[in-house]
Formats: structure tokens, C-alpha cells, sequence
């Protein structure tokens, strides 16, 4: 592991570990560089990924996106270019966004945070 980044750890699921207990929704998804959470973004109603940074620590998060690989530094807030994480590298490509299918309120856009 380097500067917060194991890249032989793989994602803990498909989608955002806290809103699956408790059936919540997600907007977007982020994955820990360092032990694979995957939380939901900040512009999601309960913002899980900064969270998990905030109670454990881990500096890196990882777009949890298909097609996005972008990594975030939580300590330096910067966006910045890493390695290849273990995959799989983003929830399944049919996945609903926002999701998961079934949990989204109707009026889902309102509850998104800016």
C-alpha cells in the first residue's frame, strides 16, 4: 500500500455499504483506495464515502463510476490520476443511476445535496 492506495483490495459490493443497511439511495459511488468501501458521492442525500474517510481515515477515494477513473485526495483536496484498483473497477454498467432500482424517490432530485 502506497499514500492510501492498496491496489489488491477489492470493492466491498456493487453499492454504498451504509444506504444497503439501511435502504437508503444513492446518486453516484465512490470506492476507498485503501480497504475498498464503497460509499455514496457527496451530492448524495447521505454523502457515505466522506464520511467513511472521516471515521477511518483513508485519504483516497476512487470514482466507483463506469467509465470514470478519476481519484480524489480527501487531505489535499485535489483530484489527481492513480493506478489501476482491483477489480471490479465500477458498479455493474446496468445499474440504475441513481439507485439502486426500487429504493429512489419519486422526488429524488430535490433530496440531492449541491
Amino acid at each position: 500500500m502506497t499514500n492510501g492506495i492498496d491496489t489488491s483490495v477489492a470493492p466491498s459490493g456493487p453499492g454504498c455499504v451504509e444506504c444497503d443497511q439501511t435502504d437508503g439511495w444513492w446518486f453516484h459511488l465512490r470506492r476507498c483506495a485503501q480497504c475498498g468501501h464503497v460509499g455514496c458521492c457527496d451530492t448524495s442525500p447521505n454523502q457515505h464515502a466522506t464520511k467513511h474517510f472521516h471515521t477511518t481515515g483513508h485519504p483516497v477515494m476512487q470514482s466507483y463510476e463506469p467509465r470514470e477513473n478519476w481519484f480524489w485526495d480527501f487531505t489535499a483536496n485535489r483530484a489527481f490520476a492513480g493506478p489501476k484498483l482491483a477489480e471490479p473497477r465500477s458498479h455493474p454498467a446496468d445499474q440504475a443511476i441513481p439507485g439502486p432500482a426500487g429504493r429512489v424517490p419519486a422526488d429524488w432530485e430535490s433530496q440531492l445535496n449541491e
